[in-house]
């Protein structure tokens, strides 16, 4: 024991002379920071792959729970500068008449008076929630793109909602590239994303239902590529 601890008094010593004085020791580097990332893919203009792309969003039911549904149909445009993201733009357009909660209950059992087939039909085009008919397209475009780590950004961008247009940031997650998608045959590249918005502020009513909405996205782009010349 007296063996070791003249050791490790030894050992502090020698790493204290390493210094100057006054001096704190060198501190050890940082191995869980992330490296930084390159983007590889060319720069161009990248379309959502519908098959392989989720749009959710949740929101606080009855304070004791967070409900949460889809969108089954949307379209997103990403112009990439992978030498520059912060030049990157994206804009999206989402059908609000494709929302789906996959409701399980007898919707009419419960809702004996309503004019609406289902909840999906109540949720996308009664007046008090989506109003589709009213306003047919929920509409995102980039403003700012801000990078914050190796692989995230800020997004933000206008979001126009029932007739209302204010800004939103998502935060962004680089999920990877790939040279060739396995079904398309050009580039591809996978973006994750999430924000947070309150619909008081687009002119919903907020009752036992919570005002703040998420929305968490995750999808591949690939790249768009012009149609090649007809033969002369």
């Amino acid at each position: 024991m007296k063996i070791a601890t003249l050791a490790a008094v030894s050992a502090l010593a020698l790493l204290a002379a390493c210094n100057k004085p006054g001096e704190a020791p060198a501190a050890a580097p940082n191995a869980s920071a992330e490296a930084p990332v390159s983007v590889k893919a060319p720069a161009g203009v990248y379309v959502l792959d519908p098959t392989h792309a989720t749009l959710q969003w949740s929101l606080l039911h009855n304070t004791i729970s967070h409900y949460t549904a889809r969108f089954d149909k949307f379209e997103a445009r990403l112009t990439l500068d992978p030498a520059n993201l912060e030049n990157s733009k994206i804009t999206a357009t989402i059908d609000p008449a494709s929302v789906n909660a996959a409701y399980p209950a007898d919707y009419k059992a419960s809702h004996a008076g309503s004019a609406y087939s289902g909840w999906n039909d109540d949720m996308a085009n009664n007046p008090t929630w989506l109003n589709a008919k009213a306003f047919p397209a929920i509409t995102f475009v980039s403003t700012s793109v801000k990078k914050t780590g190796a692989r995230t950004a800020q997004v933000t961008g206008d979001l126009t909602f029932l007739g209302q247009t204010h800004p939103v940031t998502l935060d962004a997650t680089f999920n990877g590239e790939i040279d060739r998608h396995p079904f398309a045959n050009v580039p591809a590249v996978g973006f994750a994303a999430e924000g947070r918005f309150k619909r008081s502020a687009f002119g919903m009513a907020v009752g036992p239902i919570g005002d703040e909405v998420t929305i968490r996205f995750d999808g591949e782009f690939i790249q768009e590529v012009a149609p090649a010349a007809p033969a002369s």
